[in-house]
């Protein structure tokens, strides 16, 4: 069995005691580190992250997974990092995303509504001149047509 499959057991077993966390990605790097990301439908809290490195980190030595010596880092998606799940787009309704398709076009625009399928969004068709509101249309963007989409950060 694959290192990265059996890790992504041992943190299913782990989540089944932290009730809104779900796994983003697990991936074992050449350089001997394993990198867990994990989120929260309602957040995440260093303690959610301290117990699944407890736990799998317990697991991989007592098992003997990984022979060599390694790095195993536990955290959550940091804010540039792309959303990936459905799970990801549903907690971040009602914030600005920043869409990249497949066909290369960049949308910008409010998180109105997710479905298994698709999104939704406020995109911007034309920025705000001063004293005026920009202009937003409803863009239907199904998932297999992004290519990336990351939440954008405001610091008005």
């Amino acid at each position: 069995m694959n290192i990265e499959k059996r890790v992504a057991q041992l943190v299913e077993e782990k989540l089944t005691e932290l009730p809104g966390v779900f796994v983003v990605d697990i991936k074992m790097l050449p350089n001997h580190k394993l990198i867990i990301l994990i989120d929260g439908d309602e957040g995440l809290g260093v303690g959610d992250c301290a117990k699944v490195s407890r736990y799998v980190g317990f697991k991989l030595e007592e098992e003997n997974v990984i022979e060599e010596a390694y790095n195993l880092e536990v955290s959550s998606p940091g804010i540039d990092t792309p959303l990936t799940l459905v799970r990801q787009y549903a907690k971040n309704i009602g914030r600005d995303l920043s869409v990249k398709t497949t066909e290369g076009a960049q949308k910008e625009g409010k998180l109105l509504s997710v479905t298994e399928d698709s999104i939704v969004i406020d995109e911007i068709i034309k920025a705000g001149v001063k004293g005026r509101k920009a202009e937003v249309a409803e863009a239907t963007i199904p998932l297999s047509q992004i290519a990336e989409a990351k939440v954008l950060i405001s610091f008005k």
